[in-house]
C-alpha cells in the first residue's frame, strides 16, 4: 500500500513538473552566406549550463521550466547576440536570428562546437551552399565504410573506380592522364613515372580530414583537367585535447591458405630497405641473394594521433595536430592464368597456365599540422606530410612461351621490391582586410623519390632432369636498377573584394588569382643482363636455389657474362644509366566574377596558362650523339586560354539547379614522350617524342534536393568532347609494344549520375537507433576516331586499328555503390555500434584498344562486397572489424576476337578479414 501510495506521489510530482516546462524552438541563419541555415551554431542559456546546437538545417530546440532567461547565440567567428525570452507552461517561445562575423573577438565568442568537415552533415550542407558543383567524402563517411586510404574513398562517391591491382583512379571513364590530385588546393607531383598522379592508395585516411572531387572545372584550378579533381584536405586539430592508439591486425583469406608463402630474402619488414648497385657490377658477381624466405602472412598495424589547442592572448589560438602509423599487408593470388601476344587468330605468344603472385607492402605515414589563429582576420598553418611506402612482390609463370618453352614447360620468376618516398609541406594563410576583401595565400615544396632497387627475373625451361636457364635472350635473366627524383614548387595567391552591398549583404564579388607550379624529374635506370654461354645453356639448376649456378666462382669460371645494353667490361660507357629529364612550369592568372541575383548565381570565369614541357633523354633506343645534341629532347609549349561559366540556380530551400561549361586541356607526361622502354612479363612500353596535348570541352547540368539533415536526391547529366584524345595502342613492332598515341580527332563521352541518401529511421534522443541507405549509379556512353592515317603522318610509328572507333579506355557504362548502415549508441553515447554493408559494382571496361586484327582488352565485370563493424564499449575503449571483398569474385581480363573472346588473364584476390582496438586518453 506504501509503494502504491509513493508511486502516485511521483507520478502527480511528475506530472506538475512537466507543466511547469516549455520550450524555446527557432532558426539560426548565416548572414555571410546570403541567410542560409547556419548548421552547428551554439545555443545556451545565460548563466546556466542548458544550451544544444543547430542542426544542419540551422533548427535548434531548447526545453525549460517556465521563466525569464536570456538566450546566447555563437558560433566562431560570428557576433555573439543575447536575446531577452520568457517561457510559458506548455508553450513554444519562437526565437530566430540570423547572425554574420564582423569585429568580434574571440573572446565574445562561447564556443561548444564548432563546424566540422569531418562529418557527413557538414559536409551535405556545404555542397549545398557551395556555387561550384563538388562532391565530398569525409573522415565519419570513411570509417563508417571501413576504408583504409585516400583511392578507395573516393570510390565510394558517384561516377568513379579504380583500376583493379593500382591506385589509378577513374572519374567518369576518364583515367589518370585526365584527371588531377591536390592537398589542401595545392598541387602534389607523382611517384610513379608511369603516372601522372600520385597513388591514393599511400595516403592513410589517419591524416584525411575530407576528400573534394571536383568534376566540374572553375578557374581555381589548374587547367589540366577533363575528368575530375581529387583535393585531400588534411587533418585540422578542434576540439578538446586528445592522444589516440589503435593496434591493429588482419589477414588475406588467399595469403593464409598459401602453404609455402615465399618472397626474396634479403628485405626488412620497415620498408626502408635501399640496395645500391654492387661495386665492380660488370667483372664481379656482387649481387644479394636469389634465395626466397617463407613469411608467416599476418598483417599488423599501429597508430598514435593526438592534438592539443592553446589560448594566446585574447584573439589568438594555437592548435597542433600530430599522427604516425605504420600499417603492413600480405595479398596472394593463387590458381590464376594469364597470356600475352595474343594474334588475331587467338594464338598466345605466352601461355601460362599457372600464375601466382605474393605481395608483402608497408605503409609508414606521419603529419604534423599547426594552426595559428592571430585574430579572427588572420590565420595561418603548416601541413608536413611523410610517407614511405615499399611493395615486396613474387610473380611466378608456368606454361607455353614462343622459342623458350614451346612445349609448355617454361617458367618465369620475376621479384620486385619498391620503395616509394613522399615529403609535402605546405604553407597556408588567408588575411581578411575589412568586410569586403580577402587575401589567400599558398606555397608548398614538395618532393618525391621512387626506387626499384635490384629487380630480378628468371627465365628457366623445365627439362627432363630438371630446370635449365633459358638464353635465347640476353635479357630474359637479368637484375634491374631504378630510381626516380622530383621536386616541386607550387604557389597559390586569390584576392576576393566584395561589391554590391544591399541590406548589409554582398551581391556581387570578384576574385583576381596567380598560380604558379614547377618541377623537374631526374629518372635513370640501368639494367644487368646474365647471358649464359653456350658451353652451359644445359646446366642443371635448382629454382628455389638460383645462387647455386649464379656466384662469383661460375662467373669466373665463365658460366654467364654480366652486361648491360651498352655492352660489357670492356665498354667504356657500360655503366651509364638511361637516363631522361624532364622539366615543366605552368604560370598561371584568373580571373572570376560572381553575382548573385536573388535566386541566381553566376560565376564566370577566365584562366590564361603558360605551359612549357621539356623532354631530354638518353637510352637504348636513341643514345646521346654529342654530335646531334638536339636529336634527344622534345619541347612543347603551349598558351592556352581556358574560360568556364558556373550557374546556380535556388529552386526552393531544399532544391538548387546547376550548369557548368569549360574549356581545359590535358598534358602528356615526361615519361611518355621520352623514348624509353619499360620491360614487364607480359608487355612492353615505349615513349613517343610526337605525342602532344589533347583539348577538352565539358558542360555537366545537375539537379540535387536536400529533404532532410543526412538526406540528399541529385540527378547530373554531363557531356565532353575531347581534341585528339591520348590512348595507350600496340604499334607494329616485332615485340608488339605499347606506346602512347594520338589516336584521333576527336572522342566524346555522355553520360548520367544519380545519388541517393536515405534515413530510413532515426528514433530517441539520449540514446540513438538510425538506420541509413546509401546509393549512387553512373551510366555512361564514350566513343572515339582512331585513325591510322592521323597516327602514321604525326609519328614514325604505325598502328593498324582492327576497328575505326572504340570506347575510351577504362569507361565502365555502368557504376554502382550501395549501402546500408545502422548505428546504435547507449549508455549516454558513450557506447555504440556502427556497421555498415556496402556493395560497389562496375561492368565492362577497356583495358587497351584493338590493333593488328586484335580486338580490344577488356577488364570484365564484377563486384565487391565490403562488411564493417565498430563497437565504442566504453568513452575511451574502441573494437573494429571488417571484411572486404566477401564475395570473392574471379577477376578477368579477355580479348575480344572474332573466333570467341580470349581469357588472357584471370585470378582471385581473396577477402581480408581485419581486427583492430583503439584507446582515446
Amino acid at each position: 500500500m506504501k509503494l502504491k501510495s509513493l508511486l502516485i506521489t511521483l507520478f502527480i510530482c511528475s506530472l506538475g513538473w512537466s507543466q511547469n516546462r516549455g520550450k524555446i524552438s527557432g532558426v539560426i541563419l548565416d548572414k555571410d552566406l546570403n541567410n542560409e541555415p547556419l548548421g552547428f551554431a551554439n545555443i545556451t542559456l545565460k548563466g546556466t549550463s542548458i544550451g544544444t546546437s543547430t542542426n544542419i538545417e540551422g533548427k535548434y530546440t531548447i526545453e525549460v521550466a517556465a521563466g525569464t532567461y536570456t538566450l546566447v547565440i555563437s558560433f566562431l567567428g560570428y557576433e555573439t547576440v543575447e536575446i531577452p525570452c520568457v517561457v510559458k507552461e506548455n508553450e513554444i517561445t519562437v526565437v530566430n536570428k540570423t547572425i554574420g562575423s564582423g569585429s568580434v573577438s574571440l573572446s565574445d565568442v562561447v564556443v561548444k562546437s564548432t563546424v566540422n568537415r569531418e562529418k557527413e552533415t557538414a559536409l551535405l550542407l556545404e555542397q549545398k551552399n557551395a556555387i561550384e558543383i563538388k562532391q565530398s567524402i569525409g573522415a565519419q563517411e570513411l570509417s563508417r565504410k571501413g576504408v583504409s586510404d585516400a583511392a578507395t574513398a573516393i570510390t565510394k562517391t558517384t561516377g568513379i573506380t579504380k583500376q583493379e591491382g593500382s591506385g589509378n583512379i577513374f572519374v567518369r571513364g576518364l583515367g589518370d592522364r585526365y584527371n588531377s590530385t591536390t592537398m589542401n588546393g595545392i598541387p602534389v607531383p607523382s611517384n610513379d613515372p608511369e603516372k601522372k598522379n600520385l597513388n591514393l592508395e599511400i595516403f592513410n585516411t589517419d591524416i584525411i580530414e575530407s576528400i573534394g572531387i571536383n568534376k566540374v572545372y572553375n578557374s581555381k584550378l589548374y587547367g589540366d583537367f577533363a575528368g575530375g579533381n581529387v583535393d585531400i584536405v588534411s587533418k585540422e586539430y578542434k576540439g578538446k585535447g586528445f592522444l589516440k592508439v589503435d593496434v591493429g591486425s588482419k589477414g588475406n583469406s588467399n595469403a593464409l591458405t598459401d602453404k609455402e608463402f615465399k618472397l626474396k630474402k634479403g628485405y626488412s619488414k620497415l620498408g626502408f630497405d635501399k640496395f645500391e648497385i654492387p661495386n665492380n657490377s660488370l667483372t664481379q658477381y656482387n649481387y644479394s641473394s636469389l634465395q626466397l624466405e617463407t613469411q608467416k602472412p599476418i598483417a599488423s598495424s599501429f597508430t598514435i594521433s593526438g592534438g592539443k589547442s592553446y589560448q594566446i592572448g585574447s584573439e589568438g589560438k594555437l592548435s597542433l595536430f600530430a599522427t604516425i602509423g605504420y600499417g603492413n599487408e600480405y595479398n596472394a593470388i593463387n590458381n590464376g592464368i594469364a597470356k600475352s601476344d595474343v594474334n588475331g587468330a587467338g594464338v598466345a605468344g605466352k601461355n601460362f597456365n599457372s600464375y601466382t603472385k605474393l605481395n608483402f607492402n608497408t605503409n609508414t605515414t606521419g603529419m604534423v599540422n599547426v594552426g595559428f589563429k592571430l585574430n579572427n582576420k588572420n590565420k595561418f598553418s603548416f601541413n608536413s606530410v611523410f610517407i614511405n611506402t615499399s611493395a615486396d612482390a613474387k610473380e611466378e609463370y608456368s606454361g607455353y612461351v614462343v622459342d623458350l618453352a614451346e612445349n609448355g614447360n617454361g617458367f618465369i620468376r620475376r621479384s620486385t621490391f619498391e620503395k616509394n618516398t613522399v615529403l609535402i609541406n605546405q604553407f597556408l594563410g588567408e588575411h581578411q582586410y575589412g568586410e569586403r576583401s580577402k587575401l589567400n595565400l599558398g606555397i608548398s615544396y614538395n618532393t618525391i623519390k621512387g626506387d626499384m632497387p635490384d629487380r630480378t627475373q628468371n627465365a628457366l625451361r623445365k627439362e627432363v632432369n630438371g630446370y635449365v636457364l633459358s638464353s635465347i635472350n640476353a635479357s630474359d635473366n637479368h637484375r634491374y636498377f631504378q630510381n626516380l627524383k622530383e621536386n616541386e614548387i607550387a604557389g597559390n595567391l586569390t584576392y576576393d573584394y566584395k561589391f554590391g552591398k544591399k541590406e548589409n549583404e554582398f551581391k556581387g564579388k570578384i576574385t583576381f588569382g596567380y598560380n604558379a607550379r614547377i618541377k623537374t624529374r631526374d629518372f635513370e635506370s640501368i639494367q644487368f643482363n646474365f647471358d649464359t654461354n653456350a658451353a652451359f645453356a644445359n646446366t642443371i639448376v635448382d629454382i628455389d636455389n638460383l645462387d647455386g649456378f649464379y656466384n662469383q666462382k661460375n662467373f669466373s669460371n665463365g658460366y654467364f657474362d654480366i652486361k648491360t645494353f651498352r655492352g660489357g667490361a670492356q665498354s667504356p660507357n657500360a655503366l651509364q644509366p638511361q637516363t631522361y629529364k624532364g622539366d615543366q612550369s605552368i604560370n598561371a592568372g584568373f580571373l572570376n566574377l560572381e553575382y548573385n541575383f536573388n535566386k541566381l548565381t553566376t560565376v564566370v570565369g577566365l584562366r590564361v596558362e603558360n605551359i612549357v614541357q621539356k623532354v631530354k633523354w638518353d637510352t637504348q633506343l636513341s643514345p646521346f650523339d654529342n654530335s646531334n645534341p638536339n636529336k634527344n629532347r622534345d619541347e612543347l609549349t603551349k598558351i592556352a586560354f581556358l574560360p568556364s561559366l558556373i550557374l546556380k540556380y535556388k529552386l526552393t530551400e531544399k532544391q538548387n539547379l546547376r550548369l557548368g561549361a569549360s574549356k581545359t586541356y590535358t598534358l602528356p607526361q615526361f615519361k611518355e614522350r621520352a623514348l624509353f622502354v619499360y620491360e614487364e612479363v607480359l608487355q612492353v612500353k615505349v615513349g613517343n617524342p610526337f605525342l602532344y596535348e589533347s583539348d577538352d570541352y565539358n558542360l555537366d547540368l545537375k539537379w540535387e534536393l536536400f529533404p532532410k539533415t543526412e538526406e540528399i536526391i541529385s540527378f547530373t547529366a554531363f557531356g565532353k568532347y575531347i581534341q585528339n584524345p591520348i590512348n595507350e595502342v600496340v604499334i607494329a613492332s616485332s615485340t608488339n609494344d605499347i606506346s602512347f598515341i594520338n589516336t584521333g580527332d576527336y572522342g566524346y563521352v555522355a553520360g548520367a549520375e544519380l545519388e541517393y541518401r536515405k534515413q530510413l529511421f532515426n528514433i530517441g534522443e539520449a540514446n540513438i537507433k538510425k538506420l541509413s541507405l546509401g546509393f549512387n549509379a553512373s551510366y555512361l556512353h564514350s566513343e572515339q576516331e582512331l585513325s591510322s592515317e592521323k597516327v602514321k603522318s604525326e609519328t614514325d610509328y604505325e598502328v593498324d586499328f582492327t576497328n575505326k572507333k572504340s570506347s575510351f579506355t577504362g569507361a565502365s557504362d555502368l557504376l554502382l555503390n550501395a549501402d546500408i548502415s545502422f548505428f546504435n549508441s547507449w549508455n549516454n553515447k558513450e557506447s555504440s555500434l556502427n556497421t555498415t554493408l556496402s556493395f560497389t559494382h562496375f561492368s565492362d571496361r577497356i583495358n587497351a584498344i584493338g590493333t593488328g586484327l586484335r580486338g580490344d582488352l577488356v577488364d570484365k565485370a564484377f563486384g565487391s562486397l565490403d562488411f564493417i563493424t565498430k563497437i565504442k564499449l566504453t568513452k575511451h575503449f574502441g573494437i573494429d572489424f571488417l571484411a572486404k571483398n566477401v564475395l570473392d569474385p574471379k577477376i578477368q581480363r579477355t580479348q575480344e576476337n572474332k573466333n570467341g573472346d580470349v581469357n588472357i588473364l584471370s585470378y582471385k584476390k581473396g577477402t581480408t578479414f581485419g581486427l583492430s582496438i583503439n584507446y582515446q586518453f
